[in-house]
């Protein structure tokens, strides 16, 4: 906390322009306050105004005086860059919070101050830390789809289907993650009627058993002096536990068994997830009209096949992950793992390594931002590591696939096949068709895969929290005592992610 607020005074104070994107998002947040509407008068812009009217409510709260007598000139005097960015700042406090509730909800053995450490630990991830203090859309965009994802697990399935349709005013590919949710929550929600309908069903035969034994005993005379024991049944919460954790022997098992169960209980799971299907309708109905996915700028984020991409999520997050990832205990469990289904993890194994080379040798593409934008770290990280010579694209994609298969198998020890299929089709679909390279675009699944990560140790977590804060320092010193000039654009220029 006193680092943030510390990163928080010096950027504010030291930095009052504009960088990155946001001379576009706060020229056009002032814009949309200034016309009262939700229309973004900046052609650049590629995301819905989600962010601007969240800033709106925010700014109102904090000036209701100016708010409530529309004096334009004073609410534009006290709407500056740093209170914008402070936006950021609340929505970053209630991922923390979204987090804790959410691991206890999805581990409830976890324990309170584990959660706390996970949420801080969240919190500290470099590139979540550093647009925390920054005009831009993604600390919003993960507190709404974590949110959107709390009231999932907890069927408030209106309340959740309404966050995931502000998580699509933030950003449009956050529809993605409402159908992972919405379609896991359907699976689980048809699972536990299933569960319910059985255990409803054997507890009313029971009963009747009952009461026919117990009839029965009334017409025998009972013994003077001794009490008749009542019939009690204490097995039905264990009925419950073991059915919502059935072990299927096989994937078709488990496929078959979905199936069937939405199609048993399909009145129920429609009516209950009828809110997101309304707001699928109403995102399909925008693309028409809109004529793609995205607002402004189409002929720089045209839809691509850039499969790459999906390969550079895997070795982020689980160099991002290190202690789950990246130990020789870990791989020491993958080749362990690898010798018990030798037949089945050596076709894998290939196969995943010939796509991977075909993915890096046909669609590894360069998008211009890219290769002219030397303030992201990512123009350095193509140019030094991925470019650095021609065979080094080649190089990495064992790493690539040891990466995606050491995060396949951790969140199969925890979640079905299907929940785990879902899950990487998921992550293609958000991040395949984007051209440009972005980290930022990887913080939703990432923060999924933390969600759903075995419990490590204090010393671990200790660790990786001070890797970060490093990883933090350093791109705050470089951010504001790095500054640079273009000759071909004025105003100063800074290092970012």
């Amino acid at each position: 906390a006193l680092c943030s607020r510390g990163a928080r005074g010096w950027i504010w104070s030291g930095v009052s322009q504009r960088s990155g994107e946001e001379p576009v998002r706060v020229g056009d947040g002032e814009a949309d306050r200034r016309r009262g509407s939700g229309r973004m008068g900046d052609p650049m812009i590629t995301t819905p105004p989600g962010l601007y009217y969240i800033s709106l409510a925010y700014v109102a709260s904090l000036f209701p005086g100016a708010w409530v007598t529309r004096i334009a000139e004073a609410f534009d005097a006290l709407c500056t860059t740093a209170l914008l960015r402070s936006t950021n700042v609340i929505m970053a406090m209630i991922c923390g919070v979204l987090v804790h509730d959410l691991l206890l909800c999805i581990r409830p053995k976890i324990g309170k101050r584990k959660a706390t450490a996970f949420a801080i630990l969240v919190a500290l991830y470099p590139i979540h830390w550093f647009f925390t203090f920054l005009y831009y859309t993604d600390v919003a965009s993960l507190a709404a789809v974590l949110a959107m994802y709390l009231f999932c697990l907890k069927k408030q399935f209106w309340v959740s289907a309404a966050f995931g349709a502000f998580s699509i005013l933030l950003r449009q590919t956050n529809v993605i993650w409402m159908i992972f949710f919405a379609a896991n929550g359907a699976i689980a929600h048809a699972q536990y009627l299933y569960v319910k309908d059985n255990v409803c069903y054997e507890n009313s035969e029971l009963t009747d058993k009952s009461n026919k034994e117990a009839s029965h005993m009334d017409n025998k005379t009972t013994a003077p002096g001794l009490r008749r024991r009542r019939n009690n049944n204490p097995i039905n919460k264990r009925e419950v536990v073991s059915e919502s954790n059935i072990m299927y022997s096989s994937f078709t098992e488990e496929i078959w068994d979905a199936i069937f169960k939405l199609w048993n209980s399909k009145c129920e799971v429609l009516i209950a997830f009828i809110p997101f299907a309304m707001v699928l309708l109403v995102f399909v109905a925008f693309i028409v009209w809109n004529g793609g996915i995205v607002l402004g700028a189409k002929e720089a984020h045209v839809v691509s096949p850039h499969f790459a991409q999906f390969l550079y999520f895997g070795l982020v997050s689980a160099a991002a992950l290190l202690p789950w990832h990246f130990t020789p205990t870990r791989a020491s469990d993958l080749f362990h793992w690898c010798r018990k289904n030798k037949t089945y993890s050596s076709f894998a194994i290939l196969v995943a390594l010939g796509l991977s080379l075909v993915a890096v040798h046909l669609f590894s593409i360069a998008h211009p931002y890219l290769l002219a934008d030397n303030r992201h770290y990512t123009f350095y990280i193509w140019r030094k590591v991925i470019q650095v010579h021609w065979m080094m694209k080649y190089i990495l994609t064992p790493v690539y696939v040891y990466s995606w298969f050491s995060i396949v198998n951790i969140l199969g020890k925890s979640q079905t096949r299907l929940w785990v299929l879902s899950f990487v089709l998921s992550v293609a679909l958000a991040l395949i068709p984007a051209p440009l390279v972005e980290f930022r675009y990887y913080t939703i699944p990432l923060v999924i895969l933390v969600l759903h990560s075995p419990v490590i140790s204090n010393v671990k977590l200790l660790a990786l929290g001070f890797l970060y804060a490093a990883v933090d320092f350093f791109t705050l010193a470089m951010f504001l005592f790095r500054p640079f000039q273009w000759q071909h654009e004025p105003g100063t220029q800074r290092f970012i992610w």
